[in-house]
């Protein structure tokens, strides 16, 4: 057993730059060398950052634990706030980050496997 505590924005920058515009940063939670069927990150989008239009092979959960925020798919956009939680379905083309001039963190639940940039 583990006991971490969640602490959003204290992370380091997230290490795909390419995914991303503006600012971010991340805390790895549960890492793949930690779980072997699941990966938990809190990643904080600091004022109107987003990720790239991207998909996953898995399916993801976003719960929403402080801001406000955008989540975004090919039928439009979602206005989130904090207690909001997502279900991505894998392969949905999708986005999500701060609304702008807000910040919005969130913890992103997926099993391990590599984020698609789409184009």
């Amino acid at each position: 057993m583990r006991i971490t505590r969640h602490q959003p924005g204290s992370g380091g920058d997230f290490p795909m730059p390419e995914m991303f515009v503006g600012h971010v940063s991340r805390q790895e939670i549960v890492t793949d060398d930690d779980a072997e069927l699941l990966r938990v990150t809190s990643v904080t989008f600091h004022d109107g950052a987003r990720n790239v239009l991207h998909h996953h092979g898995s399916d993801q959960v976003l719960i929403i634990t402080h801001g406000l925020g955008i989540v975004a798919n090919e039928q439009g956009e979602n206005q989130v706030e904090s207690g909001h939680v997502v279900l991505i379905p894998a392969g949905e083309r999708h986005w999500h980050g701060a609304r702008p001039g807000e910040m919005m963190t969130h913890l992103s639940i997926l099993t391990p496997g590599p984020m698609f940039k789409d184009e």
